[in-house]
């Protein structure tokens, strides 16, 4: 997992052609006059998906990893706390849906990292990151995230 602003991001990460075209997406237009749901960039290879959503406040959150896509999770508006742990830690409560790209699950308490991001900031998961997307962090609050799916 990486985190970092995004203007600081090629320079921490391999940019791959997939990467780039993600991070160009995410520079590149008025992000929030964009409306939810799924944006093709470059079909089913790197495809955004524009979410706004209030964010929740929870002692035990629900963890997901994916096989075959990294996800690039942009905070547009808003403030999150993103849960983060190696997937091997998870101990796993819906199995793994191929066709959704998505295993969910939990992780033990003091296990997993909490991972506070701003507007403009963002977390790059690869498939062996777990993640607990939409945790508050303080009252729950709007956000506006952008997560661009790059195919591994």
């Amino acid at each position: 997992m990486v985190v970092t602003d995004i203007k600081n991001i090629v320079h921490q990460i391999p940019m791959t052609p997939s990467l780039q075209k993600a991070i160009d997406f995410l520079r590149g237009r008025d992000l929030g006059q964009l409306p939810d749901g799924r944006m093709e960039i470059d079909g089913d290879r790197v495809f955004a998906l524009i979410q706004r959503y209030e964010t929740i406040r929870t002692d035990a959150p629900k963890f997901e990893y994916h096989r075959n896509y990294i996800d690039v999770q942009f905070i547009a508006t808003g403030e999150e706390v993103i849960g983060w742990a190696p997937m091997e830690r998870m101990c796993v409560t819906d199995a793994y849906a191929a066709d959704k790209d998505i295993c969910f699950g939990t992780v033990e308490a003091g296990k997993w990292t909490p991972v506070h991001l701003q507007a403009g900031q963002l977390a790059v998961l690869w498939p062996e990151d777990g993640h607990a997307p939409k945790g508050a962090a303080g009252p729950p609050a709007r956000v506006m995230k952008i997560v661009v799916k790059v195919a591994v």
